[in-house]
């Protein structure tokens, strides 16, 4: 099943699912929907959009530390500072642990508390299921799972000693995570159904064989020892021509086989080993959401944490959900709606960008670090990928006065016009490091040649280090105009279209957006764009540009 279908599937079962009291009449346009619509997932020309309360949503987002939303009391202070900072949604943790202490018996008091919390402030939430594993370990598990041992079974190192993961292989351990999940989401659909506070959920956090390539418990070894499941090798053939290139070359090696076990059709070692693992994990979680939709069809998805990019290799996953065994979770779990990458390395982030919306995968970005260039990875993930949303992690010790801060409150007044460009070609951005060469970009019916911002009077000269990269989006409203965000960096437009081939610009005025209404502020000409020259990016804010074309 392709990602169009599954999210197609998935707006199904949303529609048939009482999370919300009201039915929606299955031809009613999302756009146009009433408020009490559930959030799903819909198609926007090449792009996926969340839609909350019958509208699009941009989610400007931030992950608060693991345990902060197990006490009302340590969560209150932080709710005002979520607003002064410009956030509309916060990912927070929720503890199977918490949720279910003795097997059967559920207490919702503190989440209900924090879903009360968020909707005072005007806040949605992402809610994070810390179920069967976080941070591939299986910490937040309640103590009556972990303490059974025999009919919660963990994975094993070779040998039989036992790692403190439970064992995806095991019926009891996903039943009982599955049936706490379906509770959960019952609850939300009980007290959140009209009101849309939570609008997402995160499915387990960071799974993924945490010392070893793979689960060496005796199920374990009989299932890698036995046939690939028919609906693996189905799903290959189906989509053999669209596989993601680093999968597809492992299968090609091994002469694109269509039975045998997981070493014959994969090959040996530890490559092997990760994508039987991913299978497992992917089996394992797709029940879990299934399960939860079934109670509350909300957008689900599931995060990974990344590896160091190496050219050209095919790097063992351990089963987590990585790009290269994309198309194993697809397979496994058709349930689950997005896979994420948690991008930490900040060097790797355009190319984890590129990686995770292969195949028509939308990209989220429930992690990243909040350091230097956090503002900059946004701005690029929504201008040039269409993000659905952005989360950097630990954002309860942010301070008012940070760059993302800024950015997103100019994010905030662009978010209408960045909704409407979304997946038609009239938006992209540019992210640049020191010593980068210039970055084109083709955006409507010009291209833009970007390159970091030189000091004045120092044409030609080696730009400055820079502590944070240089950025631009670029928004193209009409044949020859754009708002343009950036800092750091300065374009030149040539253009796309036959005729005329010179283009420079005519119109460069700063301005703001007050109420979805352009309020322009200064006109900037001469030394400010190098007599016409160059569109200079020096400090965050919006411009507002007019382009002709001469000879």
């Amino acid at each position: 099943m392709n990602l169009t279908t599954r999210i197609g599937t998935s707006l199904l079962i949303a529609f048939g699912t009482l999370c919300s009291p009201v039915q929606i009449g299955a031809t009613g346009s999302a756009f146009g929907a009433a408020a009490s619509e559930i959030p799903h997932l819909q198609r926007h020309g090449t792009a996926t959009q969340l839609i909350v309360d019958g509208k699009p949503f941009l989610m400007l987002a931030g992950e608060l530390f693991n345990n902060t939303a197990t006490s009302l009391e340590y969560i209150k202070p932080i709710w005002p500072k979520l607003v002064q900072a410009n956030f509309n949604t916060a990912l927070v943790g929720v503890s199977w642990n918490q949720i279910e202490p003795q097997e059967g018996k559920f207490d919702f008091k503190v989440l209900d508390g924090v879903i009360q919390g968020a909707r005072s402030h005007k806040l949605h939430l992402v809610l994070l299921w810390f179920g069967s594993w976080k941070n591939s370990l299986s910490s937040y598990a309640p103590d009556w799972v972990k303490r059974d041992f025999e009919r919660f079974p963990r994975a094993q190192f070779q040998g039989g000693i036992s790692i403190e993961e439970l064992s995806t292989l095991s019926e009891a351990n996903w039943d009982a995570d599955a049936r706490a999940f379906a509770a959960l989401m019952r609850h939300v659909r009980k007290v959140d159904g009209r009101r849309h506070t939570v609008i997402m959920i995160q499915v387990e956090n960071e799974v993924g064989m945490h010392t070893v390539s793979r689960d060496h418990s005796p199920a374990a070894d009989q299932a890698l020892g036995g046939p690939v499941p028919k609906e693996l090798i189905d799903y290959l053939q189906q989509h053999k021509d669209t596989l993601i290139p680093e999968f597809r070359q492992v299968w090609a090696a091994n002469g694109f086989k269509t039975s045998g076990t997981w070493e014959e059709v994969f090959g040996t070692g530890a490559g092997t080993e990760g994508i039987f693992m991913a299978w497992n994990y992917a089996r394992y979680i797709g029940r879990v959401v299934e399960a939860g939709k079934a109670e509350c069809a909300l957008p689900m998805f599931v995060n990974a944490a990344m590896y160091a990019v190496v050219k050209d290799q095919f790097t063992p996953s351990r089963g987590r959900p990585w790009d290269l065994v994309m198309d194993i979770w697809r397979a496994g779990g058709p349930q689950i709606d997005i896979l994420s990458p948690d991008v930490y390395s900040v060097g790797d982030f355009e190319a984890f960008c590129a990686k995770y919306t292969q195949s028509g995968n939308p990209l989220l970005i429930p992690e990243t670090s909040s350091g230097p260039g956090c503002a900059a990875r946004a701005i690029y993930a929504f201008g040039r990928y269409d993000a659905i949303g952005f989360s950097p992690f630990g954002v309860d010790r942010l301070g008012k006065d940070s760059e993302l801060t800024g950015v997103y409150g100019l994010l905030s007044r662009l978010t209408p016009l960045i909704l409407e460009h979304q997946g038609n070609g009239t938006m992209s951005a540019v992210l640049l490091h020191t010593n980068d060469p210039p970055q084109k970009v083709k955006v409507g019916n010009y291209t833009l040649e970007v390159t970091p911002a030189r000091p004045r009077g120092a044409s030609g000269t080696t730009p400055p280090q820079q502590s944070a990269p240089s950025m631009a989006l670029f928004i193209a409203t009409g044949p020859d105009e754009y708002f343009v965000v950036g800092k750091g960096a300065r374009a030149t437009f040539s253009s796309n279209t036959p005729g005329t081939p010179l283009a420079g610009m005519g119109t460069v005025e700063e301005g703001t957006f007050i109420n979805g209404r352009w309020v322009p502020g200064r006109w900037l000409a001469g030394d400010d764009t190098e007599q016409g020259d160059y569109l200079f990016l020096r400090n965050m804010g919006i411009l507002r540009v007019t382009v002709y074309r001469y000879r």
